[in-house]
């Protein structure tokens, strides 16, 4: 049985009577929701805050004041002078029969027991006890102890225990389903109160959960009643979340629900800042949950619900380890012995020879022999220090890190058009947009809880057009499908924009009063109608003028793109493109418009706004501006370098520069980065790093990088350290520490401090927690343009605030861009865009186009994601995606061995088949180094981003084993 709010324009000031007593519903209240803020306990199972009610269960019924029936109270709008009575004999006693029914029909011993409090053996003990139906009451602690979840402890509080008659009417218990790596499936424990489908279906619309039958034989199901492990499931573990009995449980949290401690923190993997919890035991995490932050409101993916265990891999790195005289520098494979190329030193000897060799190497060559690499995986405070250190002790910016091979080019583009590189909306305003436009990116992927607010906004109609070369599952969610030719995103682009102005739909208001260079701009696309890019881009025309129709005329329109814009020699150019179909339409500067580059990793913004880029010091502040130059100079009190630095690629050119070349970098200082698995044309990268006279590598893993290291210092798992990231919705976040390092493993935080001075700067960072707090105090002062009302007591008490905040009461601004841009004129700039093609085209020799990303359960190089063990059973394997046509011209199975070849390289893979990667492409993931995609790619720049082309290049597919004969 299922209701509907029976009144749904509820005011403001609704004044009606609540177990006599007068309350008010605020705007949109039920009478449960009046009740709960008024401390009137009324029972409900089936409604849980974020969900739709549904009022199936029929235990939160209450007696409303003439009428005949019971009311659910969950789904129930209050009326002026409603009498509701929640407590009365005739409320009471239904509330208590439901729960009794329930209750008898649950399994001996439950899934979830009450015990999170405080629990002793012997009432752990009697809760499990067949003849005991309520569970127990905890005075001290004032919590009901029970196996059942909230079905127990409803039953506590309400005296409710089941009658033996009743038991023995019990329901013929199903077979468990423990099919699936991270969940298990125990629907004897289940009261079908639905809320696993509405989780799945409403809030993560994955749509595999589902009521299936009728009567006694209904059910949960997994698709069409499939085992978990074989159903179309994403392992959300949003259903796990939402289950109140345990019937949904995470395999290592199933049964008593006792923790040591729990520990609010941020989630270490993609850039949109879950808000997490874990769940402490042993000293080991033992599950996570989604806390209620403002970027994911609860919600998880199968990454950051169930991929936490890499911190307790016994690959961990627990000494400081120095490389053994002669031993050549190579990649060694997951599971070799280090002891066999380097040895086990105590700290002291570790942080001596690191620092003293680098030190040497300034004295003896200059600055620009020295180089950093640090880390959009840890925290802001270590990328500040950390580019701090290489510009006050290494003595030259030559500082980078991954957003140099993710979303440099974007941020060229946006700094040149509206002078920010970060977000002018945050993800989930998709809320209040007509039209989502979602390009080279596949967010179900590599950012699934962001993904779920555009599912969610189509589910209230919303338009999402995707513009991608590959179809990905967001497509099922679109309105339009642009499935353009790889390579071609300036040409599609630029057909857009044409359209808006001849079509007349240009907003003349915005472009007269903030946008510059428009005629330039307009003339340069005159040539570029739909009817003459069809051809190139692979658009039907008409489809080009609708969606640009579409996106000019809606009331608001929303841009979001990924890796599949910026990782182009022309990945500047495709965005200047998106700034201008933005500026064009004024869809900029308003709710549910706007432009958002979707950051990759956990930190990349924040260690981007940090200064962790050659030519910028914090805030975007550029190192050759002579003001900005003199600030910091005088701010950190010492003469700094003014001319960039040289990025990730070009470090790598200059590790294999000639000895005469003054510039040559002979000493690298790595930090959590692992450019022997991320770097394009990784052959190449690989002999750089080797030739290194020093390398100093500090990760938590022996990495492929940390292999070809002198000295490996030990560091600190996300889980491990307290400090901050800024999310992609420039929301600076709070993250606390849950566990210690293992083992002599120290604070990312305390090594850099060790090896500055050890380099000669005097650094004395006070405070708790190898003083992050006064680090921040420092980086706040340094970004004072956009975080000083950030303070750090604030993010411990709300631990999550957007920036721009400049004062102590700013609320922070999720949506910027609002009257001004912050350019030197305060106006938009306007910037045209050419087709220029490709570094590398297919031949006869390498006749397809590689394409690479990243898949769902597999995040970066794999140094973590592949170390969970939920994470690498459900994807143990690197595999190259084609389409079924493509296999079938090449004669070959889905699960066939073939060797994938460009001009760089080779690797062996299984094939997959995916008939949304069009004809005469690959699509590689790159977080495997068995077959690591880079070494395919090619290393040309874009020449603004200085952004590898990672996203094309030529391969030919050679098959190995698994033709379609053989595999019949």
């Amino acid at each position: 049985m299922s209701a509907v709010l029976t009144s749904t324009a509820v005011q403001p000031g609704v004044a009606f009577e609540l177990d006599g007593q007068p309350v008010t519903a605020h705007a949109g209240e039920t009478v449960l929701k009046v009740a709960q803020r008024h401390g009137v306990e009324i029972p409900h199972l089936c409604y849980t805050d974020g969900l739709r009610p549904d009022g199936n269960c029929r235990a939160c019924v209450v007696e409303i004041a003439g009428e005949r029936t019971l009311a659910p109270s969950c789904c129930r709008a209050p009326t002026p002078g409603m009498k509701v009575e929640a407590t009365s004999p005739r409320a009471r006693k239904s509330q208590q029969m439901v729960v009794e029914m329930l209750l008898s029909d649950m399994p001996d011993v439950g899934y979830r027991w009450n015990d999170e409090k405080t629990c002793t053996p012997d009432l752990i003990a009697a809760s499990a006890r067949p003849s005991s139906g309520r569970g127990h009451f905890d005075s001290k602690n004032d919590a009901a102890v029970g196996q059942h979840g909230e079905l127990s402890a409803w039953a506590d509080r309400l005296g409710v225990s089941v009658r033996p008659a009743l038991h023995a009417l019990r329901r013929e218990q199903p077979a468990p389903d423990l099919s699936h790596p991270a969940m298990a499936v125990n629907l004897d424990a289940c009261i079908q109160c639905n809320r696993c489908v509405r989780a799945c279906r409403e809030e993560q619309v994955n749509d595999v959960i589902g009521y299936a039958l009728r009567g006694a034989d209904s059910k949960i199901v997994f698709d069409l009643d499939d085992p978990m492990a074989e159903s179309t499931c994403v392992a959300c573990g949003e259903c796990v979340q939402a289950c109140p009995t345990g019937a949904l449980s995470p395999k290592t949290h199933v049964g008593s629900q006792k923790v040591d401690r729990k520990v609010d923190s941020v989630c270490p993997f993609c850039g949109v800042g879950c808000l997490i919890t874990y769940n402490v035991r042993d000293e080991k995490i033992i599950s996570v949950e989604g806390r209620d932050g403002p970027a994911n409101h609860g919600r998880l993916c199968v990454k950051g619900r169930f991929g936490f265990d890499y911190a307790h891999h016994p690959d961990r790195l627990t000494v400081p380890l120095i490389r053994k005289p002669g031993v050549p520098k190579e990649v060694r494979p997951y599971g070799a012995d280090w002891r066999d190329t380097f040895r086990a030193a105590t700290w002291e000897e570790a942080l001596d020879l690191a620092a003293g060799t680098l030190k040497s190497l300034r004295d003896t060559h200059g600055p620009k022999a020295l180089a950093g690499f640090g880390s959009a995986k840890g925290s802001n405070e270590e990328a500040y220090l950390f580019q701090k250190l290489v510009r006050t002790g290494f003595g030259s910016n030559n500082v980078d890190h991954c957003t140099r091979l993710c979303h440099a080019s974007s941020v060229a583009a946006l700094l040149e058009g509206v002078g920010s590189g970060a977000v002018s909306n945050p993800v989930n305003d998709v809320e209040h947009a007509e039209l989502i436009f979602v390009i080279g990116s596949n967010p179900t992927a590599n950012h699934p809880v962001a993904a779920t607010w555009m599912k969610n906004a189509a589910q209230r109609g919303a338009k999402i057009v995707l513009a991608d070369p590959r179809i990905t599952d967001i497509g099922r969610h679109a309105w339009r499908t642009l499935q353009f030719k790889a390579d071609t995103d300036v040409a599609m682009l630029n057909a857009l924009i044409h359209t808006v102005i001849d079509e007349g739909l240009v907003d003349e208001a915005f472009i007269r009063d903030r946008a510059n260079n428009f005629e330039a701009l307009k003339a340069n696309v005159m040539g570029c109608s739909p009817e003459a890019m069809a051809p190139v881009c692979g658009i039907p025309a008409e489809t080009l003028r609708e969606v640009a129709r579409a996106f000019a005329t809606a009331k608001s329109s929303m841009i979001l793109w990924g890796m599949g814009v910026s990782q182009h020699i022309h990945g500047t150019d495709n965005a200047r493109c998106l700034i201008a179909l933005c500026a064009v339409t004024g869809q900029i500067g308003k709710p549910g418009s706007g432009l958002h580059p979707l950051r990759g990793q956990n930190n990349v913004q924040g260690a981007s706004d940090a200064g962790l880029i050659p030519m910028m010091f914090p805030n975007y502040q550029r190192v050759d501006n002579a003001g900005a130059h003199a600030w910091f100079e005088d701010f950190w009190g010492t003469k700094l370098d003014e001319t960039p630095g040289y990025t990730v690629v070009e470090i790598m050119h200059k590790a294999l520069a000639p000895d005469s070349d003054p510039h040559r970098v002979r000493g690298m200082y790595i930090m959590g980065e692992n450019p022997a698995m991320s770097d394009p044309d990784l052959n190449h990268a690989r002999h750089a790093l080797a030739s290194l006279s020093h390398l100093v590598v500090q990760d938590i893993f022996l990495t492929e990088t940390a292999w070809l290291a002198d000295v490996v210092l030990p560091a600190s798992a996300w889980p491990e350290k307290t400090g901050t990231a800024s999310n992609t919705d420039r929301m600076v976040q709070m993250g606390r520490r849950a566990l210690n390092p293992p083992g002599d493993a120290q604070p990312d935080l305390w090594i850099i401090q060790q090896i500055a001075q050890r380099m000669g700067l005097d650094w004395n960072y006070e405070g708790e927690e190898s003083g992050v707090a006064a680090v921040y105090d420092e980086m706040r002062q340094a970004m004072h343009a956009s975080i000083e009302g950030i303070t750090w007591d604030r993010l411990e008490r709300d631990s999550s605030v957007t920036y721009p905040c400049l004062t102590a009461d700013d609320p922070g601004q999720p949506i910027v861009f609002t009257e001004k841009f912050p350019t030197p004129t305060g106006r938009l700039q306007l910037v045209p865009a050419s087709v220029i093609p490709a570094a590398e085209k297919p031949d006869a020799d390498y006749p397809l186009v590689l394409i690479t990303g990243r898949q769902l359960e597999h995040w970066h190089t794999g140094s973590m994601t592949r170390r969970s063990t939920v994470l690498d059973a459900i994807e143990p394997m690197a595999t190259a995606s084609l389409h079924g046509d493509e296999l079938a011209r090449l004669g070959v199975a889905p699960g066939a061995l073939v060797g994938i070849r460009s001009r760089r390289g080779m690797v062996q893979v299984r094939v997959r088949r995916d008939d949304g990667t069009p004809h005469g492409t690959v699509f590689m993931p790159f977080a495997y180094v068995e077959a690591a995609a880079n070494l395919l790619t090619n290393a040309a720049l874009d020449p603004f981003g200085k952004i590898p082309e990672f996203k094309y290049c030529a391969v030919a597919v050679e098959v190995l084993q698994g033709t379609v004969s053989e595999v019949a």
